[in-house]
């Protein structure tokens, strides 16, 4: 070849290698273009099997597929075995004359011309893992040192591409694993059994679940801000026929409305302006999965009539499209708005209301699920030490006599977030009361005045410090008093004020 077309030439190989990732189509295509810029008889790429300790033929050019099959050399065997034991390259000028030529291919048996040959070994990351034959009508040593030159470059890369090739692999490989590692722990993480509740209402929470995952119908999940509306929605899709499939999310209230359409069922290129490329919607996104409508009670009317028409056909249209799309979705939705009053004022369809409640589910709000406040906290205490990397134990019976007590608007969410707080602020082995937020420790108690309320801090502050100190030397009260630097007779006297049993620390 002239040099401007041996440059055109690799570069049409480069190409070719990026071209594809299936190794044995971009590998002959290699010999393809090798064949015919140099005007070769025969291409053969090996490759070593190392399983088998043995070189066989990967691609080639000029060979049946039958004699593909067949050949193998091993290691040091004829030039081939040798270019691969010892890594240097061979360059014959006539195979005839060549004693270590094997002809296994039996590709010269047939013609009376003499051949020249080049094979050059394929290094990878300064291991031998093959080599690059090619042959040719030998026309005296003008093919000989150009053709060694090319290969030489070929040969490497082949060998880089197929470094690529393995980093790819393992990269695929990786994601792969990451992809099952994060769907076991979601599926993990949303059994319906890791609800946290003993409550008998919870119980009934949890029945539910369990009996509508095995169903495709549509589920309506109500409930106040913060109840854990969300996590029995992945509980219900992670624990369907489903959840191998995409669990796509939508907060309704949190999308512009004249942007809820798009997002819910896509658009086309140029349905609206700044609307440069289609886009897929929640729908398609959701395709053989299940799609969680949260805060439905904000949705705009007319986007109800498109998800109505949906549940009803099981179709839709894409904002500026014409052309119907099927999908095989479950819809899930979720509200803490009053439906039934929204339906009266008409901001929220009575046919869709009726659609969207085939499986109401209600989750009660913490004030009436009190017995699990501290099943509860002690889940979030243990999440969050660990997440802080602190060593705390447990709380303290003042902190959980304020647990109790509290209304908890914000539910569950608002607990979780006390919690949090206190563990950052506790360098202690336990929360104390004055770790939790002021909302807590200000909650009055009727018909108490100011100074009955300090009174009552005050003893409740001490009875604290007694069951604390009791605790921490199991019921020692010569160490108990010393611990908090008062004598024995004032800790006794303080003890049987508030009715402390030392006994029973010990």
């Amino acid at each position: 070849m002239e040099p401007n077309k041996d440059i055109q030439k690799l570069y049409e190989i480069s190409e070719a290698l990026d071209e594809h990732t299936d190794m044995k189509k971009s590998l002959y295509k290699v010999l393809s273009i090798l064949s015919e810029s140099l005007n070769l008889t025969r291409g053969i790429i090996f490759l070593v099997d190392p399983d088998k300790e043995e070189i066989r033929i990967e691609v080639a050019h000029g060979i049946s597929e039958n004699v593909i099959k067949k050949v193998r050399y091993l290691a040091g065997e004829g030039i081939i075995g040798n270019v691969i034991k010892n890594g240097e390259p061979a360059v014959v000028p006539r195979i005839s004359k060549d004693p270590l030529f094997l002809n296994k291919t039996n590709s010269h048996n047939k013609e009376k011309k003499e051949f020249s040959f080049i094979c050059i070994p394929v290094k990878k990351k300064g291991r031998i893992i093959g080599a690059i034959s090619a042959d040719r009508h030998f026309d005296g040593k003008s093919f000989l040192e150009n053709g060694e030159n090319i290969l030489s470059i070929v040969a490497r890369m082949i060998a880089h591409h197929l470094i690529n090739l393995d980093n790819s692999r393992l990269e695929r490989t990786r994601l792969n694993q990451e992809n099952i590692r994060l769907k076991t722990e979601l599926e993990t993480k949303f059994k319906f059994s890791n609800i946290i509740g003993n409550s008998n209402k919870m119980r009934e929470v949890m029945q539910m679940i369990s009996q509508v995952s095995r169903s495709n119908a549509t589920v309506l999940i109500r409930g106040e801000s913060g109840t854990g509306k969300e996590l029995v929605a992945n509980s219900i899709h992670y624990n369907s026929h489903r959840n191998k499939n995409p669990f796509i999310k939508l907060n309704c209230a949190a999308i512009p409305m004249n942007l809820i359409e798009s997002e819910l069922f896509g658009h086309t290129k140029g349905a609206f302006a700044g609307a440069s490329s289609s886009k897929k919607g929640k729908f398609q996104m959701a395709d053989k999965g299940t799609l969680f409508l949260d805060e439905i009670g904000n949705m705009d009317l007319s986007v109800q009539v498109k998800l109505l028409r949906f549940l009803q056909e099981k179709e839709f249209e894409q904002v500026g499209g014409l052309k119907k799309i099927r999908t095989d979705i479950r819809i899930i939705a979720a509200t803490n708005s009053n439906l039934e009053e929204l339906v009266q004022k008409e901001l929220f369809r009575s046919d869709l209301y009726f659609r969207l409640n085939v499986f109401p589910i209600y989750i009660p709000s913490l004030r009436m699920r009190k017995t699990d406040i501290i099943l509860l906290a002690d889940h979030f205490l243990e999440k969050y030490s660990t997440e802080h990397k602190k060593n705390i134990k447990r709380f303290s019976t003042p902190a959980i006599d304020m647990m109790m007590a509290y209304h908890w608007p914000g539910n569950v969410r608002e607990l979780e977030n006390c919690i949090e707080r206190a563990v950052i602020l506790c360098n202690d082995d336990a929360v104390h009361n004055f770790h939790l937020p002021p909302s807590l420790q200000m909650e009055k108690r009727p018909g108490k005045t100011n100074v009955q309320l300090f009174d009552q801090s005050v003893a409740e502050f001490e009875k604290k410090i007694i069951i604390d100190a009791l605790k921490k030397t199991k019921g020692n009260i010569k160490k108990s008093a010393s611990q908090i630097g008062i004598t024995v007779r004032k800790f006794s006297y303080k003890a049987d004020k508030y009715n402390i049993q030392y006994k029973e620390y010990r």
